[in-house]
This record gives structure tokens, sequence and C-alpha cells, in this order.
């Protein structure tokens, strides 16, 4: 009978040569990582949306300014759909009522002028704007 003969001697690995395998594996995974995702949008795309035209604009600028317990505010409207504004008055005090103004049709290139006031002092002013039917 013939005696076992033994295969090349397999010796481990030093730590330079652990290390380098470590980040090769590691390599590998970030780019297999990497590369999967694209390939899933690229499988999974949607078709793209019809283009949407963007709404025209609208709304008047308004500026407002206190002085004392009087308000003013003034509307001017560039856009040719009318705009309706509605100024609001805050007021500071709590016996003092606060005032919602009726809308007022702001029509393509018009100024309006809105005035309001309280009996004290003004906590907040602030207009609002809705589309005219």
């Amino acid at each position: 009978m013939r005696p076992l003969r033994a295969g090349p001697r397999v010796r481990p690995l030093n730590v330079r040569q652990r290390r380098a395998l470590a980040l090769l594996f590691l390599l590998l995974a970030t780019a297999a990582g990497l590369a999967v995702p694209s390939v899933v949008r690229a499988a999974t795309a949607a078709d793209p949306a019809p283009a949407v035209a963007p709404p025209a604009p609208f709304g008047a600028a308004c500026r407002t300014s206190v002085q004392g317990s009087h308000v003013v505010a003034y509307c001017h409207n560039p856009y040719p759909d009318a705009d309706l504004v509605r100024l609001h008055t805050d007021c500071a005090h709590w016996w003092d009522l606060d005032a919602d103004a009726a809308p007022v049709a702001v029509g393509p290139g018009q100024t309006v002028r809105l005035g309001d006031r309280c009996w004290k002092d003004v906590r907040a002013v602030w207009v609002t704007h809705q589309k005219a039917p």
C-alpha cells in the first residue's frame, strides 16, 4: 500500500494580505450596491408626465400701513383677471372689535384704497385675495 501524499502546504494570510482582501471585498460590494439601484431605476422608470401649462399669474400686490389706530391698504392688480381683495384688521384690545371688510374688485390695471380703524391700537393687518367670478 502506498503512503498518502500530502498536497501543497497552504499558509495562513498575514495581516497585510487580510486587509487587502477585506478592502477588495468592500470595493466589490460598494460597486455592486451602486450598480443595482441604477439598473432598478432604469427598469422601473415610468413614462414622463405630460407637460402641464403653468397657472396664469394672479393676485393684486398690496401694501398696508398702520398709523395709530388707522389702517390703509393700497392694492394694484397688474394681471388681466380681476381680484377680489378684503382687508382684515385685528385690534389689540379685547373690547375692540376686529373687522373684516367687504370684498372689493380690483380690475386689470386698477389700484384701490382700503381703509379701516380700531378704537385704540392695531395688532395685525392682512389682505386676502379671491378670484372674481
